[in-house]
Formats: C-alpha cells, structure tokens, sequence
C-alpha cells in the first residue's frame, strides 16, 4: 500500500505541470501549424478556435441564415451543436453530429466568417465553448485564435502573438491553395485584418502580456521551437 502511495507521489512531482497557451494572430503567421505541432510535442490538448466560427458560420449558411443579417444571425447562435476534438494528431469538428472538417474549409465559408463571428452573440456562445474545454484539459492546451490572450482566456499562463508581413502570409497561404492569385491572397488577408481588428467585440489585438513572435523570417521548426522553450520556461516557473 505504502509503495503504491510513494509511487504516485513520485509520479506526481514528475509530470509536468498543466499549461493554458494562447496563441494569436492573424490570417498566415503560421498559429494552425505551430500550435498543433507545440500540442503535440508537449503532450497538450489543442484547439483550433477559428474552425468554431468556420462551423456555425457553415451551419447558418446551410440552414438558410443571412450572414448578412446580424440580428437573423445572433438568434440562430445557440442553435448548432458543435463538438471539438483536440487531439493535436487528428483535431476533429462536428456540428450537429455531421463531420465538417472539409466543409468548413469553402470560399464560401471563408468569405462569411468575419460577418458571422463579429456578431456578439455568436461571440459569447464560441467563447464559452472554447472556455469549457480548456477548463477541461487536464493537461493543459494550445489554444489558437485571434482574442485568446485577450478576452477568451486573459489568465492563460502564456500568451504569444504571432506575425508576419502580409508578402510571407500571402505566400504561405496561396501555396495552401492551389491554383490562388498571390495579389488577389494579399489582398483578402488585408481586409480581414482590418475586419477582425476592427470589430467591436473581441477584436484581433495582442494582449499586454503576450510575447511577440515575428514568423516572418522564420522556418515552421524554429518558430515552434521557440514557443517550446517559452512553454517549458512557464512549466518550469509553475
């Protein structure tokens, strides 16, 4: 009995401590990439707080909702059921039970996002999602977005703010998709900027206490390698 108790204490005092990430920016600084890849590395939890909005903007798109219409939108927010996995190896999203993952992933779904999830009602039912399941995570999370540090999760342990000049997002993100006009890329970039930083609820900010990561010049394993160490650090600090 006494072995099996000093077993778990030792255990106890070795695992690591559970971490809360934020990690936040805009469109093309590589947050998708890095975040799952530091989830996976550190045994996290990780969630993609962008497919949320991607999938109840999914939802009111199929079921007849004018994206246009904040007040047809903001009744409709309660009404999906979405489930996130956050297996950082296989991250998951259903709504209503229907596997969306590909769906969610349109032009047409792309092109309404930023209506849909500048509605505050659509805000406060997300950010309650994504609150539960971090609380929910033993372990501790990644959780990537563009308001985490700021309002979704302002106690997290750490906070980064990933950038990158909107020639390197517009790369990265027309090598993406195939086929996608670098110019026409850069310039859809710049107007969700200005539609995510500029909406008045939530908008895409750097938190005060987040640590600025420029991915600009930067490989996916050095930027990745970098949060690691900033996580470890934190870990360490607990």
């Amino acid at each position: 009995m006494s072995t099996t108790v000093e077993t778990a204490s030792a255990a106890a005092r070795t695992a690591p401590a559970a971490v809360i990430v934020a990690i936040d920016g805009p469109s093309g600084t590589g947050k998708s990439s890095t975040s799952k890849a530091v989830a996976a590395q550190l045994g996290l939890s990780y969630l993609d707080t962008g497919a949320q909005y991607r999938a109840i903007t999914w939802w009111m798109l199929n079921n007849g909702i004018d994206v246009r219409d904040a007040m047809e939108v903001a009744t409709a927010a309660d009404k999906p059921v979405i489930v996130s996995g956050t297996d950082p190896a296989a991250p998951t999203i259903t709504v209503d039970g229907e596997d969306a993952s590909g769906p969610i992933r349109t032009q047409e779904v792309t092109s309404s996002v930023s209506a849909v999830s500048a509605v505050p009602e659509v805000r406060t039912r997300i950010t309650e999602l994504q609150r539960t399941i971090a609380a929910a995570a033993d372990r501790g999370i990644v959780v990537e977005g563009r308001d985490i540090g700021t309002t979704v999760l302002p106690d997290a342990d750490l906070k980064v703010f990933l950038t990158a000049s909107p020639e390197a997002r517009a790369a990265r993100r027309s090598g993406e998709i195939k086929g996608s006009d670098l110019s026409a890329t850069k310039e859809a970039l710049i107007k969700r900027d200005a539609a995510d930083s500029g909406r008045k609820t939530s908008p895409l900010a750097k938190a005060d206490d987040a640590v600025e990561v420029d991915t600009t010049e930067l490989t996916l394993q050095q930027v990745v390698e970098c949060v690691v160490t900033l996580v470890e650090e934190k870990r360490a600090a607990k």
